[in-house]
């Protein structure tokens, strides 16, 4: 009866295959198959990293309005979002929602508000520098040559962080409060603050230099061996001019932010 069933079970195709694979296994030299194994395993590792490396890296689908307090960014990310006046006060947490760009695609970004005070600014830009598509830098032009040097440290260290370096998201720079009349040009202040910048690259890495005796841990601003210019970063970089209020209407007129919004229209 047993004998029958042997019969009877069908015979594994594949038996001669692998009975001839486990042969020629067995007659190979150990120093190649360790070789084989190791070179098989090397794949595996690459391929599980850059799976790992291409489904973990942040899409940059972020505009962050930045800049020193009282600057107008909050008022701005208003006017960006409905058009209308609202009034405001210093923010101490981070604002954010959808914002649809003004071209025929309709590109849709999250708009993110974050505080201008110095002990709050660093923190929430470290937690959302690596998600920035583009970052608005918002100047107070009314009072910007009492702030210049403000503006320019925190400007500094935008600059030099090796997340955004690296990243190259679009920087415009936003000269707000233009229906001041003492305000200063976009021209004026992109000047102003390559002057600026210039003088603490010098001293920055002068005192990186004596701490340690050589100058890491940030990005080296703009071209070694020659004054710093906008346009030695590699990011894109735009400075314009417009004005959360309104300088004709009020609080009620509409504000002068469309030149804001065609270069947000670009992104």
């Amino acid at each position: 009866m047993g004998e029958k069933t042997h019969k009877d079970s069908p015979e594994n195709p594949f038996e001669p295959f692998i009975e001839s694979l486990r042969q020629q296994v067995e007659d190979q030299d150990p120093v190649i198959l360790i070789g084989v194994i190791v070179a098989l395993a090397v794949v595996v590792i690459t391929c599980v990293f850059l799976k790992y490396f291409l489904t973990s890296k942040t899409v940059q689908s972020a505009i962050l309005l930045v800049g020193l307090c009282d600057s107008g960014k909050t008022l701005l990310f208003i006017r960006l979002l409905s058009g209308k006046f609202k009034r405001t006060q210093t923010s101490i947490t981070d604002s954010s929602a959808p914002y649809r760009a003004k071209n025929e695609r309709s590109s849709s970004w999250t708009l993110i508000d974050l505080p201008g005070h110095d002990s709050l600014r660093f923190q929430y830009l470290e937690k959302f520098k690596s998600s920035a598509r583009a970052i608005v830098f918002v100047v107070d032009s009314a009072i910007f040559q009492k702030e210049v040097r403000d503006v320019a440290e925190f400007l500094y260290m935008l600059l030099t962080d090796t997340v955004i370096s690296r990243n190259t998201p679009t920087l415009l720079v936003a000269c707000n409060k233009q229906d001041i009349t003492m305000a200063k040009s976009a021209k004026l202040i992109q000047h102003q603050l390559e002057k600026e910048l210039n003088t603490l690259r010098v001293t920055r890495s002068a005192a990186l230099s004596a701490q340690d005796g050589s100058v890491g841990g940030s990005v080296y601003l703009g071209k070694k061996g020659k004054d710093f210019e906008f346009s030695q970063l590699p990011m894109r970089v735009e400075f314009l001019e417009c004005s959360a209020r309104s300088s004709s209407k009020g609080e009620e007129g509409e504000a002068d932010i469309e030149s804001l919004e065609k270069s947000l229209a670009k992104l």
